[in-house]
């Protein structure tokens, strides 16, 4: 899955996304990692919604940069995107999104075009698709689902299950069957 570098955006609309992932990445909270992240998301209505990670001493309780801007978009009615860029200190090289940011993103859709962009404002773009190719998505819900269960019972002895208990008593029917003429 490599991909090719864009060494320049290759339009106004992308110039400006990678901008704001910049500009976010400099308000991150990140006393704890030192690693600022900045991310900026395009809705299909054309406004662009950015979000930066913020840490927390409670380490569980961070909020990833991509989290941010999806929050903020949301929460002003926007449910369609187009692109994401995703931004950071690293030189050589570019930053993901984490997993939960992934699948934060694939609830609103696997189209996504996703740009993660160094500090030299190179870049690479990727589908949603590509970075979650096996997506839990709202239509996984709608699937038929088993309306019966395979049941595995321990009866508590040292995590020895069924089946097997199950084999220990044939066996000895088999046993005490011999012992009869």
């Amino acid at each position: 899955m490599e991909k090719e570098i864009m060494l320049v955006p290759s339009s106004t609309e992308l110039q400006e996304l990678f901008r704001e992932a910049h500009l976010a990445k400099h308000k991150a909270y990140c006393p704890y990692s030192k690693f600022r992240v900045g991310a900026a998301l395009l809705a299909t209505s054309g406004k662009i919604y950015s979000g930066c990670n913020i840490e927390n001493a409670s380490y569980a309780l961070a909020t990833c940069a991509e989290r941010t801007a999806v929050v903020k978009a949301v929460s002003e009615g926007e449910k369609s995107f187009k692109k994401l860029a995703i931004t950071s200190d690293v030189e050589l090289g570019f930053t993901g999104p984490c997993g939960s940011c992934r699948q934060t993103l694939a609830e609103f859709g696997l189209d996504l075009d996703v740009y993660l962009v160094n500090a030299k404002n190179e870049s690479k773009l990727y589908k949603l698709q590509e970075l979650l190719p096996i997506a839990f998505t709202p239509s996984d819900l709608e699937k038929p689902r088993s309306n019966h269960d395979i049941m595995f019972i321990d009866f508590g002895l040292n995590g020895v299950g069924v089946a097997y208990q199950l084999s220990l008593l044939l066996n000895q029917l088999v046993i005490k069957l011999d012992g009869v003429n």
